[in-house]
């Protein structure tokens, strides 16, 4: 479980693709102290760390985690968002975030506004009911309050903070980016029957 709460950023040193359908990622970090077996947000997706060399670490990605989400799109020298799975008694600064991404959608739009910017973006239109104004959304793992949902379209603001710390306005206009909609919302859709995403774990 995360927070989206994005703690650091991560280079791409490898993908290799010998281990087809799946594909095994190689990544620099500045964490010093990752453990084996422990889970780690990439952009979002839930990963385990499989082998470690200093501030390098690897993971396989399934391939059901390629055709889900953006991790598939990820070549040598792509940046990251990375975070740590949360701990008992640590903040959650955020919201709770599984790292099971929902979907996959498009960035529309970057407007500046003072200091900070707005990102508008298209959702698929299975997650578009579960996407609510003042309700949350993790987008490439990064925790981010709705301002406004409309039809498949919905609008978040950056925060200085969320700049400096993320990559999110820095990616250009078209990128797909990994979301995960609100815990809450799709537990409610299921109990109402409501269509929405099948809950299947990357």
């Amino acid at each position: 479980m995360f927070t989206g709460l994005i703690q650091g950023l991560g280079t791409v040193i490898e993908v290799d693709r010998r281990c087809a359908p799946d594909a095994r990622l190689q990544l620099e970090t500045s964490y010093q102290d990752l453990v084996l077996g422990e889970s780690l947000a990439v952009n979002g997706v839930c990963l385990t760390v499989a082998d470690l060399d200093g501030s390098r670490f690897g993971a396989v990605a399934s391939a059901e985690t390629l055709r889900l989400t953006t991790l598939g799109e990820l070549e040598r020298g792509s940046r990251t968002h990375l975070e740590r799975a949360i701990r008992a008694g640590d903040p959650i600064g955020g919201h709770l975030v599984t790292g099971h991404v929902d979907g996959v959608g498009r960035l529309l739009a970057l407007g500046p506004v003072g200091d900070s910017v707005t990102m508008t973006v298209e959702v698929p239109v299975e997650l578009a009911s579960l996407v609510a104004p003042k309700g949350s959304i993790a987008v490439d793992g990064t925790s981010l309050t709705v301002n406004l949902a409309a039809g498949r379209v919905f609008e978040v603001m950056l925060v200085p903070y969320t700049r400096r710390a993320t990559l999110l306005d820095k990616r250009p206009i078209g990128s797909r980016v990994n979301l995960e909609v609100d815990l809450l919302a799709k537990y409610v859709a299921r109990v109402l029957g409501k269509p929405g995403v099948d809950g299947r774990p990357t």
